[in-house]
């Protein structure tokens, strides 16, 4: 606890840290309530809640080679105030959008957001990497799991009771202003010239198709330089395959097989439920983090989500289903915790927004075939108790890989190695 009020201690930090959750909280209360509101005006076709879904993961394979270089190239301040800015724009035109009751282009304000959001996560990322010490990763990765633990918790929770008290119009005016909020946070802050343009200066105008290319292929380059990067990354892969999978799986497992009359006001129950474990779950591994070495915690957290998510499939009642969830929360931040707090420590601070770079389009890409596989599959060829087996199985394989590989690598590799080698390299 120490170590997290040292860290707000941190006027940078903590201003920062309050945009990000601002903007995060916003985006989830938007996302909720247009989900519902789709699983209530087409309640016959679930394909337009999973389009939804991939209407937020499928921009990253448009945009995945822009984002990294521009992170490292560019202002990294700018580029997350600029993002802010324009998806509170956005929020406005999706209002517009939605009145005009014609889908297509409601996706298109969809996709356009999302595209724009992806460039706010490595810039915001990569400040933060450099505003701190090393020393202090692991505790800041501990707290954004034990935030994300409250977006859990509350966010959706939040984005149902405004979904019915104020309405679809409400929820996204209010997803609008807090992104609008997270814009003048950022715009405020006082971050140094090394920390927002460690490469260097650089315009738009700089960045032509043999700057993007030379850039990312030195991103690819240094990954596959360092084989304990290059391991981690590999399971994100999957990862992407569990976060499509648990983006719909809830909704989908009480109105579809467990409580069709009442799955709007369940699974708000099941949101606090799943948040209240990773809440307890985010609090103990940033304890833990300090005692248990990161890449055991990460496969551990793997291996019981996997197994506690694959007995979810016969929950054949919602208590049964909300247990399970609450075990499923409480071993993640294990392996958040323990991947966050790694990662900072062994990527070069001038590379991070190009390994962020291939980081997201990998994760989003597997997100996305598992999104598109459920619009064509589900419910006309496979059960909801399939989709679990799939993401849990996928857990249980990259717990599995991680515990032969990461051990190899562990000890290996030290953080000074990627500084060194890519310093010799940029």
């Amino acid at each position: 606890m120490k170590k997290i009020l040292g860290l707000f201690q941190n006027e940078t930090y903590r201003n920062l840290f309050l945009a990000n959750v601002l903007s995060q909280l916003g985006s989830i209360i938007g996302m909720t309530a247009f989900t519902l509101y789709l699983l209530d005006r087409f309640s016959s076709q679930p394909v337009y809640a999973t389009i939804t879904e991939m209407m937020y993961s499928l921009p990253t394979l448009f945009v995945f080679f822009l984002v990294g270089v521009f992170a490292d190239k560019l202002d990294r301040q700018r580029i997350a105030y600029s993002c802010d800015l324009i998806c509170a724009v956005l929020s406005v035109a999706l209002l517009l959008a939605i009145t005009t009751g014609w889908m297509p282009f409601v996706f298109f304000i969809l996709f356009l957001r999302s595209a724009i959001q992806k460039f706010f996560f490595p810039a915001e990322h990569s400040m933060i990497q450099g505003i701190l010490k090393s020393e202090d990763y692991a505790t800041a990765a501990g707290l954004n799991q034990m935030v994300n633990s409250l977006f859990m918790l509350f966010g959706s929770g939040i984005g149902v009771v405004l979904y019915w008290t104020i309405g679809l119009y409400g929820a996204v005016i209010i997803d609008a202003s807090t992104f609008m909020i997270s814009a003048i946070l950022i715009r405020k802050l006082s971050i140094s010239e090394s920390v927002r343009l460690p490469n260097g200066n650089h315009s738009l105008k700089d960045i032509n198709y043999s700057f993007i290319y030379q850039n990312f292929k030195e991103g690819l380059i240094y990954i596959l330089k360092h084989k304990l990067l290059l391991t981690l990354i590999f399971g994100f892969f999957l990862f992407g395959i569990v976060n499509g999978g648990f983006s719909v799986m809830i909704l989908f497992i009480l109105k579809y097989k467990i409580s069709p009359e009442s799955y709007e006001e369940l699974s708000a129950i099941v949101g606090i439920i799943f948040g209240a474990g990773a809440l307890l779950g985010g609090f103990l591994a940033s304890i833990w983090a300090q005692k248990m070495k990161l890449y055991k915690m990460a496969i551990l957290g793997l291996l019981l989500s996997g197994s506690f998510t694959f007995a979810t499939a016969f929950a054949a009642s919602f208590w049964v289903l909300a247990i399970l969830f609450f075990c499923v929360g409480f071993v993640l931040p294990l392996v958040n915790v323990g991947i966050g707090g790694w990662m900072p420590s062994i990527v070069d601070p001038k590379m991070m927004g190009r390994v962020q770079g291939w980081i997201s389009p990998l994760t989003m890409l597997a997100q996305s075939i598992m999104l598109g596989f459920i619009a064509v599959s589900f419910p006309a060829y496979i059960s909801i108790e399939v989709l679990y087996w799939i993401v849990g199985l996928a857990l249980i394989i990259v717990g599995s890989f991680y515990g032969v590989q990461l051990p190899k690598y562990a000890d290996t590799e030290t953080t000074s190695e990627p500084a060194a080698e890519v310093n010799a390299t940029v």
